[in-house]
């Protein structure tokens, strides 16, 4: 739904007037909004009424949209006029740069769409940092590490999930509150509302400047799923520089995320010899992965045949619904739910004045665009304000 209404011409938003947007005019901000939208540039075309090449070439900088069709645009695209005003910190992605899980399946203007999702939490982590300190990225492998700087994990999947658990001092136990502790490790981690742009894909990270993995909501019924890809794509971070999106760089995600989370050395003396459903879900409980991950791991391991996996799973989707199968919501888990964007601003909020307008102003976004992006639940890394703001 549409928030603004158009402005007349010579009139001002925010004291900016449609002319002095016209002569700052940035075209790579018409591109993030028009793909958050969701909208093709013919969609766009016929709202302001020209043609899809005229939208074309104001996105490439041949022209410039007249004055009179900038209120327009902006309230086609929901987006404030002075958001398209060059000069703002922006940090451009595209495929290679981001991981997703079902690169094939997933349409390109839907991978559009998430990546302007992707591109906006980093203006908004970017406002964020400059007054507050982030924990630092410790995270080996990934370029901009700052506490392991230059240090790889291995190449292979599963000894990279086992050394960075040693590194992350996680011992050989289950690993809780797994979202939290990637917060604390310098990663960002956005769970969108369900109306976000990144609704619409699966659930994909990005390695630049600073690790970013983004958890959409079609998995937050059931905390386990949550928590496995959650591990996937911290899988990618470590393992993979640029994204293919080939079917063997998933592979290796999926490794890297059953080994961080249940190392085979831990989990192999716990199942069961003789497939055991009720055994299972009780492990499911304390490891925090799901029955179908564990049968899975038990046919991995090679302790099942994969005629008796199949069996499992058969059986599992039987009882599906029945106490001890049911899903649990990551609602109910705080640990397992993003806090860090939120806990920044709150500090920013109470030692630097910061508000919500103020900063929505700073990015050239609605308020309430500011205020989805920093919704989140109370459980927090630790911050600390950052000595040359």
């Amino acid at each position: 739904m549409k928030t603004d209404q158009p402005l007349l011409p010579g009139t001002t938003e925010r004291g900016v007037t449609p002319r002095a947007v016209h002569d700052a005019f940035d075209p790579a901000r018409l591109t993030q909004a028009r793909r958050l939208a969701g909208m093709t540039k013919k969609d766009v075309a016929e709202h302001l009424g020209v043609t899809p090449a005229a939208v074309g070439q104001y996105e490439t900088g041949v022209t410039k949209p007249r004055p009179d069709l900038l209120p327009r645009l902006a309230a086609t695209l929901d987006v404030p006029l002075p958001f398209f005003i060059a000069g703002r910190p922006s940090n451009r992605l595209d495929s290679s740069m981001a991981h997703f899980r079902a690169l094939r399946s997933t349409p390109k203007a839907q991978r559009e769409r998430a990546l302007a999702f992707a591109e906006q939490v980093w203006e908004l982590t970017y406002a964020l940092e400059k007054r507050v300190q982030l924990p630092p990225v410790d995270l080996p492998g990934f370029a901009g590490g700052e506490v392991h700087p230059g240090v790889d994990l291995p190449l292979d999947p599963a000894a990279a999930a086992r050394e960075l658990r040693k590194r992350w001092n996680l011992g050989d136990g289950p690993v809780t509150h797994l979202v939290r502790r990637m917060e604390a490790h310098g990663i960002v981690v956005v769970l969108p509302a369900a109306d976000e742009a990144a609704r619409t894909v699966d659930a994909f990270s990005s390695r630049s400047p600073r690790p970013v993995a983004i958890l959409t909501p079609n998995r937050t019924n059931d905390v386990y799923r949550h928590r496995f890809t959650a591990a996937h794509e911290l899988g990618h971070l470590v393992l993979h520089g640029d994204a293919t999106g080939d079917s063997r760089q998933e592979r290796e995600a999926d490794t890297f995320a059953a080994e961080f989370l249940t190392p085979a050395a831990s989990i192999t003396p716990l199942l069961p010899r003789r497939l055991d459903l009720a055994q299972l879900t009780g492990l499911r409980r304390v490891w925090g992965v799901s029955v179908d991950s564990l049968i899975y791991r038990c046919r991995e391991l090679g302790m099942i045949s994969d005629a008796t996996a199949s069996r499992g799973y058969q059986r599992l989707r039987a009882l599906d619904g029945q106490p001890g199968f049911t899903p649990e919501p990551v609602d109910g888990f705080p640990g397992e739910q993003p806090a860090l964007l939120a806990q920044a601003y709150e500090l920013a909020e109470r030692e630097k004045g910061l508000t919500i307008p103020r900063l929505a102003d700073e990015l050239g976004w609605h308020p309430a665009r500011v205020r989805r992006l920093l919704c989140a639940p109370d459980t927090r890394p630790i911050l600390r304000i950052a000595s040359h703001s």
